[in-house]
């Protein structure tokens, strides 16, 4: 019995129904029968069903109220429909309504049994790809987002937890980390996954266009607007906006966000009519933005709005375990993007990648192993942590008499020392204070916002 196709015979007169429950008991089906659409709910909550053959008269309500129900609760399930002979119309209502099949009444045994046989097809059909598509949302959870470092932990549960809300977000952290990768996984997570996800770098935008660019613009509104402009946040309606490189934001925009954030509008460039969105934002910095708060460079309400839950990105040379393992990832994600084999990476280049800082973070690991992917040249992936091993020791460098008092002393003191000295050497340039003190320009620029040295 558990073996056998189920299935639902939804009809109010007494005579057909029994006829059709007859004919697919004898060809081996389980049957269960219902006289109208409240009492085929009702067998619907209690049993399983693989495939429901209703009339489309069932009393005061119709079969298609039935099918409906099937399609919003079980959505997997097979459904035919029985129609009067010459009524197309309904045929083609059902069909739009997400009916498998049809049967125009009278019917043969023959065409029934089809009808049933094509319904519980597609029931598998539609199962299997649930299935799928689950598995396929299981392994795609985090979007990319690889490393099992404890202060990766960290960022995987905080993105567990908000993901299903509606909360703002405002992801932090160096160029290069991952940020956008975080915005898609707490996107991919949510609700939203089958809408847009819309990012825009706010950097990018040039400041005439960025109103335009962001809620949109009537025709006519500037020099140049022949039609009508749709902007960012209406074309993400539903979904997620990723806002990158928040701090960019020129200050009279920030007004126009902060105003979306709490009212929920937008009002596009030459309009005076709000318009109403249901958009999910979430915002990312490699900026100190309460320092520019402070300064006056970005509105203080608006900081307050976005940074309701914090994510933090670390950079890194925090999660340095984590770097074999992106190696192993990048090798052979590269390699299945170029269609080339995964070249293997010996002990002695791991250990040289694990010394190198990374300033660029896991976005310039992952241009280091593309290119060693496509050219194979090992001398080339590992040079440069060499190069940066060996940085200041040379003979032809002088390194200054330093006496190490025996009580220790306060290393982030005499970094940020150092930091100063080399800027005032070089009368504020910092190109030449980076170079002075044998550094990369982007590990510069992060000590100087590292100790907020302006």
């Amino acid at each position: 019995m558990s073996n056998k196709i189920s299935v639902l015979v939804v009809e109010d007169e007494q005579e057909q129904r029994a006829l059709v429950c007859d004919i697919l008991t004898m060809s081996g089906f389980h049957v269960v029968d219902a006289d109208s659409v409240e009492q085929a709910i009702l067998h619907i909550k209690d049993n399983h069903f693989d495939v429901v053959f209703s009339d489309w008269k069932l009393g005061q309500l119709s079969g298609i109220d039935l099918l409906r129900y099937v399609r919003s609760n079980q959505a997997e399930l097979g459904f035919v429909i029985a129609t009067a002979y010459g009524t197309i119309s309904h045929a083609v209502e059902a069909l739009q309504q997400g009916a498998d099949d049809y049967l125009p009444k009278p019917f043969q045994r023959q065409e029934l049994l089809l009808t049933i046989d094509k319904a519980f097809k597609a029931k598998t059909l539609r199962s299997q790809n649930k299935t799928l598509t689950a598995q396929l949302a299981e392994q795609n959870k985090l979007v990319g987002i690889v490393g099992k470092a404890q202060c990766m932990q960290k960022v995987y549960q905080r993105i567990e937890k908000i993901s299903a809300t509606n909360v703002t977000a405002l992801i932090l952290g160096e160029s290069g980390t991952g940020k956008e990768l975080a915005a898609r996984a707490l996107h991919e997570q949510s609700q939203r996954a089958a809408e847009k996800f819309v990012a825009i770098n706010c950097g990018a935008i040039a400041e005439s266009i960025a109103e335009a660019e962001l809620f949109g613009a009537e025709k006519g509104a500037f020099t140049g607007a022949d039609r009508l402009k749709v902007g960012k946040f209406e074309a993400a309606n539903n979904g997620t906006i990723f806002l990158d490189e928040i701090g960019e934001l020129p200050l009279a925009l920030q007004a126009h966000l902060l105003r979306f954030l709490q009212e929920g509008t937008i009002t596009r460039l030459g309009s005076h009519d709000d318009i109403k969105l249901d958009v999910r934002v979430i915002a990312a910095t490699h900026r100190n933005l309460a320092d520019d708060v402070s300064k006056g460079t970005f509105r203080e309400d608006l900081y307050y709005r976005l940074n309701v839950v914090p994510i933090t990105m670390p950079a890194l040379r925090e999660r340095q375990d984590d770097i074999p393992i992106l190696v192993d990832h990048f090798v052979s994600l590269h390699a299945k993007q170029h269609n080339l084999s995964a070249p293997e990476i010996d002990e002695n280049q791991y250990r040289a990648l694990l010394d190198y800082h990374w300033p660029g973070n896991v976005r310039e690991l992952s241009n280091r192993i593309e290119r060693f992917v496509l050219l194979g040249d090992t001398e080339e992936l590992t040079q440069l942590a060499i190069n940066s091993a060996n940085t200041g020791l040379t003979s032809d460098v002088n390194i200054p008499d330093i006496s190490f008092p025996e009580q220790g002393y306060n290393w982030e003191q005499f970094e940020q020392y150092c930091l100063q000295q080399a800027l005032e050497t070089n009368q504020g340039n910092k190109t030449k204070a980076a170079k002075y003190l044998k550094m990369s320009y982007k590990a510069f620029l992060y000590r100087l916002e590292k100790y907020q040295i302006n």
